[in-house]
């Protein structure tokens, strides 16, 4: 072989070799640009959920509020699907309060709002959101929030949505330091 020949195919070589170990070769060159692959949508999400102690906590605080000013209440703790968690109902509380203070909860937590403010909007001719299933528009009910509404708290049977309201507010208040 000569002198050039051996030149040319060592250089070759040589390039062949640094390609090799660079990654970087004439096979490998795309004319077009290759775009990083989109991370997928997660098929599972984590949502907080109020755990069971405190629901029964909030429950319980809200039942002795009431009881305290000599009131008959039943406490209705939902998540945030309007599942219920807890549901405690006071000595001589009347039947029509169990499923008051559960729609009251999910009304709550469905809107984020106190329902005494969702009631205003529950008016008017036509649909309105009185219509939505499992909803009540009473005042009794508070949302509880953990950066988002993650639970609702109602309280029913007591002479006035006020003081249902104060009693779940109650509730709302012995667990708001333990949310994050």
């Amino acid at each position: 072989m000569k002198t050039n020949t051996r030149a040319i195919v060592g250089t070759l070589v040589g390039i062949g070799i640094l390609g090799g170990a660079t990654g970087i070769t004439v096979a490998q060159a795309d004319p077009t640009p290759q775009q990083a692959p989109q991370p997928r949508p997660a098929a599972v999400v984590q949502q907080p959920v109020l755990s069971v102690d405190a629901a029964t906590k909030a429950a319980q605080a809200a039942l002795d509020a009431a009881e305290a000013k000599g009131q008959r209440v039943t406490v209705s703790i939902v998540d945030r699907a309007g599942n219920e968690r807890v549901q405690l109902t006071g000595d001589g509380a009347g039947p029509q309060s169990v499923e008051s203070a559960k729609r009251k909860a999910y009304t709550a937590v469905a809107w984020g709002k106190p329902t005494s403010e969702l009631s205003e909007q529950a008016g008017g001719q036509g649909a309105t959101l009185r219509d939505i299933p499992g909803t009540l528009f009473l005042a009794g009910g508070v949302p509880v929030s953990a950066g988002s509404p993650i639970a609702g708290i109602g309280v029913a049977g007591a002479p006035s949505g006020d003081l249902d309201e104060e009693f779940a507010k109650a509730g709302l208040q012995a667990v708001q330091a333990d949310l994050r």
